[in-house]
């Protein structure tokens, strides 16, 4: 096949990927899966494109999961996560390993898998997958009450780790069983130790960069963004640590901060981390023909039942019962497990390795992330509304104007709403005590945005684009949504 046309390929395959995942989505069907299945379409049984290089999926996998990663972090709002990072990392850490250990049981009595054999199963499914919960959360336009959505986000991005150094960790063992468990327990303390500090040291770094480094064009931030990730995840693997961490604290740090063109950097990631998304599954997809699917699939279903059923709720229960959440708030938890293109990505590491049975294990793997995403993916609306913990969704803010920070945090443009009574209620903006530095810049109303005036009288449920500094928006809340 010469370069032209693999050009020609790829982008068809991305365009009917998207066209597909639009109509699935109004179906409600996960986007995720439809490009699972148009790589699987386009494959050996479907249109004859032969794809089995395993090595250059695992590392488009790898690659892919950086971006997102970077993605996530950058997206998550530290004031809503705080709360929850002792219960995303216990998720993350404990809930990983209590799935590892339910599956690997399951895999060794009831599969009859070796325990070496079992124990990789467990791992390479133990984690949930933040590509898919981050995208068909959106995807779904799901709004759920309370702290769940943060908790579901950082469990997802900060869990991959964990399932990474478990699947590497019992490799390890297989090909040197003499060091036994307790000899990969440095390696992992190690690992996750290195992976956050240099993930916080280079991240601040990176910010400074971003803030201090000035460019000659504006295109070429999202440059220096692409290398500021690559080198913290290739720098943190080098150093012995996980980069997956490391990167995902960074984008953590640098999404919390304020810098210049920050607003368009985030749209940017945005687009390259569904870009990659994209990439990576229908990638995934090719590697798998549905004919080798068909003798697994008895053994494959039961194991996704037994993960969505049982592993997962009781990893879960366990974990987050100790800070007495509702049972409700955990059971929507435990529901939102989705499996998603980690799992197979990493059953390409035994194939790699040489692992006896690797390649049923892959087709194992690979049906109990379809049946996954399938099965969760596509009741999580009904099941946030049995459970009474679906709020109404509200469609994110855009306005006819920007503000690009200046990088050293003086002003905000914050979305401040009029509260009924409050004293901006029926009042002319020329007669509020607004603070000094405080200015409105638009007043959306009804759908219509008017340009504010002295005389211009606020009503209840104005929306008001203002611009001002962190320490008086205390204040400005204080006149426009706080009752006489």
């Amino acid at each position: 096949m010469n370069f032209e046309l693999l050009l020609l390929i790829t982008g068809l395959m991305l365009l009917v990927s998207l066209v597909v995942g639009r109509v699935g989505g109004r179906l409600g069907v996960p986007g995720l899966l439809l490009f699972l299945g148009v790589g699987m379409l386009a494959g050996t049984d479907g249109l004859g494109i032969e794809f089995s290089n395993y090595a250059l999926a695992q590392g488009l996998g790898t690659v892919a999961l950086c971006f997102i990663l970077f993605q996530g972090g950058l997206s998550t709002d530290w004031q809503e996560t705080r709360p929850v990072v002792s219960r995303g990392l216990v998720l993350a850490t404990l809930g990983v390993l209590l799935t590892a250990g339910v599956m690997a049981t399951f895999g060794h009595y009831v599969l009859e898998m070796p325990w070496p054999i079992a124990w990789l199963l467990g791992a390479i499914v133990s984690s949930t997958d933040a590509s898919a919960v981050f995208s068909v959360l959106k995807e779904r336009r799901l709004a759920l009450t309370g702290d769940i959505a943060p908790l579901l986000e950082f469990e997802s991005g900060g869990n991959d780790p964990m399932a990474v150094f478990l699947t590497v960790g019992i490799l390890t063992l297989i090909e040197q069983p003499e060091l036994g468990v307790a000899g990969i327990v440095p390696l992992f303390v190690k690992q996750m130790l290195i992976g956050a500090v240099l993930g916080f040291v280079l991240g601040r770094l990176g910010l400074r960069a971003l803030r201090r480094l000035p460019l000659q064009f504006e295109g070429l931030y999202p440059v220096l963004t692409i290398a500021i990730a690559l080198m913290i995840f290739g720098g943190t693997a080098v150093a012995g640590g996980s980069g997956f961490l490391a990167v995902y604290i960074a984008g953590v740090i640098i999404g919390n901060a304020t810098f210049i063109h920050k607003r368009s950097l985030i749209s940017f990631h945005d687009g390259l981390s569904w870009l990659m998304q994209v990439l990576m599954f229908l990638t995934l997809g090719l590697l798998v023909n549905p004919h080798e699917l068909l003798p697994t699939a008895g053994a494959a279903m039961l194991a996704a039942l037994v993960l969505v059923f049982v592993a997962r709720p009781l990893a879960v229960f366990a974990s987050l019962l100790p800070f007495r959440m509702p049972v409700r708030d955990i059971s929507m938890v435990a529901w939102v497990g989705l499996r998603g293109a980690v799992p197979i990505v990493l059953a390409t590491f035994p194939l790699l390795a040489g692992v006896p049975h690797a390649q049923s294990l892959f087709n194992l793997v690979f049906f109990m992330v379809l049946t996954s995403v399938l099965l969760q993916g596509t009741t999580l609306p009904q099941v946030a509304q049995l459970l009474g913990v679906r709020e109404p969704f509200v469609e994110p803010s855009s306005h006819p104007i920007t503000f690009t920070p200046t990088g050293h945090g003086k002003n905000d443009m914050v979305e401040v709403e009029v509260g009924r009574g409050s004293p901006a209620d029926g009042a002319m903006i020329m007669d509020l005590p607004l603070p000094e530095e405080a200015l409105i810049m638009l007043v959306h109303r009804q759908g219509e945005y008017l340009v504010p005036k002295g005389p211009t009288e606020l009503q209840a449920g104005d929306s008001l684009l203002v611009l001002a500094t962190p320490s008086e928006l205390n204040e400005l809340r204080q006149s426009l949504q706080t009752p006489s």
